[in-house]
């Protein structure tokens, strides 16, 4: 008995070291996000580098992590978890520290191979921080694990404006150079204080053509789609990257289908609740990708504000997502992902439809009003997802299950700014962009742009919010699932399984 309580004790302490551990890790990547936001105008001056080049600083982040993290996961259950953190906490604090250290003759191209060497980091970090807390809590907990380890992510959204203010004031490089410090402790902490709570099948093999198959084609289908939002290439290269991922990807599931252990074992699909789960994760992700951007777009263009006010601006959204976040998390351990997902998806439609109506004399009580409303929204929804979609697969699968969730949710972002941004970008000048992205200060001088500008954003907000109510009809097809009682379920079922041995003992 004390043995047993003992062993409770040591686990129910392991869950906050864990989260701890993940939780820095989370508030590194999001507060990176979010300042340098407010440090790009200055880094594409003082490196000489052109509105394009600025706009690959955030996509190439994006497009390494999306391609890398259904590997990463598959890696993740063959060595293990903390290895694989602890390196990437390493690879993005390298990656963070060679980013501040870009040099001018190299007009920003440079900045954007350091970002790709964050996101390998942060494909490593992403996904095991998710299978690290849904391992550590294991009596039901998952989804309050889930939705306080959001907090960080929230908090980080929230600061970076102020944090990438503060610091571009002194330098640019700085936003990058103080992850350094921060990430050499977090690797450390995580060396010392992470372990592996499960037990993973030994003698596993990597699915290395199934993994060369996936990260060509989607790497292809998703540069393809971030040329047309940021054009730098012909028309004839786009179509045949879009040839390249479509081949590259077919391939791939050919060959999932007959290897005896896949990168992505396609059969998790077959369960209702993981596969309609994943699709609404995707269309979420096509339905607020690129609304954050459009958002600080609007705020510095029409809306007249400079970088760091309009950064300020973004509050109502992540406050929003803060304070739903773990409540949401909490309430899907007993009541699962379909009425929450469902209530947290239309609420997010109902934002967008609010701010589908913006122009440049909107009071600001409204803009935030919508904004604190499709964050809640998105609060509701993240928690209870990643919660039913991380205890809907066996223990040694959690790290594929991951990827799988993360690569979704990152291809649905950037289909979005593939869709949304040619919408609203397409007939406004390129120099007023980048006198927008450089200085804000509003289009009051260039009424043309201002009225194509507010029409595409309008357009692009209502499209969203309409495949958020997609996205609320397939989780609500959802079956019914609690994680606490299917893990009570499973405890019971175990417990009748070893009671013949525990009499003959």
């Amino acid at each position: 008995m004390a043995t047993a309580k003992s062993q409770d004790h040591e686990s129910h302490r392991y869950e906050w070291v864990a989260l701890s551990v993940t939780t820095l890790g989370a508030l590194l990547a999001s507060l990176q996000g979010s300042a340098l936001l407010i440090a790009l105008p200055d880094i594409l001056v003082k490196l000489q580098a052109s509105f394009l080049t600025i706009m690959w600083v955030l996509l190439g982040y994006l497009l390494i992590t999306t391609a890398l993290v259904p590997v990463v996961g598959r890696l993740a259950d063959i060595v293990g978890r903390k290895r694989l953190y602890n390196a990437g906490f390493a690879i993005f604090t390298l990656g963070s520290l060679l980013a501040g250290l870009s040099q001018p003759q190299f007009h920003g191209w440079d900045v954007v191979l350091f970002r790709v060497v964050q996101g390998i980091g942060g494909a490593l970090l992403l996904i095991n921080s998710t299978a690290i807390v849904t391992d550590a809590f294991r009596r039901g907990n998952v989804g309050f694990g889930l939705g306080v380890n959001q907090i960080a992510g929230a908090a980080g959204f929230l600061l970076g404006p102020v944090v990438g203010g503060v610091l571009t004031a002194i330098s640019w490089r700085w936003v990058f150079l103080v992850n350094v410090p921060l990430g050499i402790v977090g690797t450390l902490w995580g060396i010392y204080r992470l372990r592996e709570p499960v037990r993973l099948p030994a003698h596993q093999r990597f699915d290395w053509l199934g993994s060369l198959t996936f990260t060509t084609g989607l790497g292809a289908f998703l540069l393809a789609l971030s040329l047309i939002a940021f054009p730098m290439l012909g028309s004839e290269i786009i179509q045949a990257l879009f040839v390249i991922g479509v081949v590259g990807l077919a391939l791939f599931v050919l060959v999932e289908l007959r290897t005896p252990e896949p990168m992505v074992d396609l059969r998790l699909f077959t369960s209702r609740l993981f596969g309609l789960a994943n699709a609404a994760n995707l269309l979420n992700g096509i339905a607020r990708g690129a609304v954050l951007f459009l958002l600080i777009f609007f705020l510095q263009g029409p809306y007249g504000q400079d970088p760091l006010v309009a950064g300020l601006m973004m509050t109502p959204f992540g406050l929003a997502f803060l304070l739903i976040g773990p409540l949401s998390g909490y309430l899907s351990d007993h009541h699962g992902a379909r009425g929450l997902g469902t209530i947290g998806l239309i609420v997010s439609a109902i934002g967008l439809a609010e701010l589908s109506t913006v122009t440049d004399h909107t009071p600001y009580w409204q803009i935030a009003l919508g904004m604190a409303i499709m964050g809640g929204g998105s609060g509701f929804f993240n928690s209870p997802n990643i919660n039913v979609i991380m205890t809907s697969v066996p223990p040694a699968k959690r790290g594929m299950a991951a990827g799988v969730r993360t690569m979704l949710a990152n291809t649905g972002q950037m289909l979005s700014i593939a869709i949304a941004f040619p919408l609203v970008l397409a007939h406004v000048p390129q120099d007023v962009m980048m006198t927008i992205f450089i200085y804000g200060g509003g289009m009051a001088d260039e009424p043309g742009a201002l009225a194509a500008f507010l029409g595409g954003l309008h357009q692009a907000f209502l499209l969203s919010c309409g495949i958020s109510l997609v996205a609320a009809l397939i989780s609500f097809l959802q079956p019914s699932h609690s994680p606490r009682a299917a893990h009570v379920a499973a405890q019971h079922r175990r417990g009748e399984a070893a009671l013949p041995d525990s009499r003959a003992r």
